[in-house]
């Protein structure tokens, strides 16, 4: 089955969740048990995510070490040709639309297109919209868009929609202290027909569930994996949104 009728059929079932692990923040072992706990406790799907500095070796060792633990899907979101693997179910291939740099929206990408089209790599086309606070390093290359200028987000949604994307993905970076607000959310999901995935700031239950209520298809969380306890974090996190 492919990825993308995978999450059509899991969507509509209910929220989907997606843990995301970097593969620059802890050894491609640890990231194995990571990924093994999220599988135990219901996440539906493993994103492993590109970022720059990211060596070929590292994710080699990252992929093989997950898919020894795992059997849900694993899919790669790549920054470019710089690190890429093959053993993966599918490519997030996310453009950054309120990127002022052309290597976040088409340059890094078109890197690895002709590669991925060669060897038949099923991708599919997101269009990612960076809400404030944003990403750690790069964020003056980002037009990002406040909290509260729902229009704008609204605006960037529908764009991807009529650009042919998949999916629209709002998200507020690992550093968010909260998640991107209910407002934002129902504003987006009332302009777009595809599915919303949310991420950034959900390290709780309660955020889970108002991200859920608000219209999210899927949530994404990542650094709530990263801490002492993730384990029961991420199970109350899976619960609120699956009951």
């Amino acid at each position: 089955m492919s990825i993308a009728r995978y999450l059509r059929e899991k969507i509509n079932g209910g929220t989907v969740h997606i843990t995301l692990i970097d593969p620059m923040k802890q050894s491609p072992e640890v990231a194995g048990r990571l990924a093994l706990t999220a599988q135990e406790v219901g996440s539906d799907l493993i994103l492993v995510l590109g970022v720059s500095g990211l060596a070929q070796r590292n994710l080699l060792d990252t992929t093989i070490s997950i898919r020894e633990k795992t059997s849900i899907p694993l899919v790669y979101s790549p920054a470019g040709a710089e690190a890429l693997c093959f053993s993966f179910d599918a490519f997030l291939f996310s453009c950054l639309l309120n990127s002022r740099n052309a290597g976040y929206t088409c340059g890094g990408q078109s890197q690895a297109a002709v590669l991925l089209k060669r060897m038949e790599v099923e991708t599919i086309p997101v269009g990612l919209v960076m809400i404030e606070p944003g990403l750690k390093t790069g964020d003056n290359n980002i037009d990002l868009v406040p909290r509260d200028n729902h229009w704008q987000a609204a605006g960037y949604a529908a764009a991807a929609e009529l650009f042919g994307m998949s999916y629209v993905y709002l998200e507020a970076g690992p550093n968010s202290a909260q998640p991107i607000s209910v407002a934002m959310i129902r504003a987006v999901k009332k302009e777009i027909s595809i599915p919303l995935i949310v991420g950034g700031g959900i390290r709780t239950a309660v955020d889970a569930r108002r991200v859920r209520q608000a219209g999210a298809d899927v949530v994404v969380t990542g650094t709530v994996i990263e801490n002492a306890g993730y384990r029961e974090r991420l199970r109350s996190i899976l619960s609120a949104l699956k009951d």
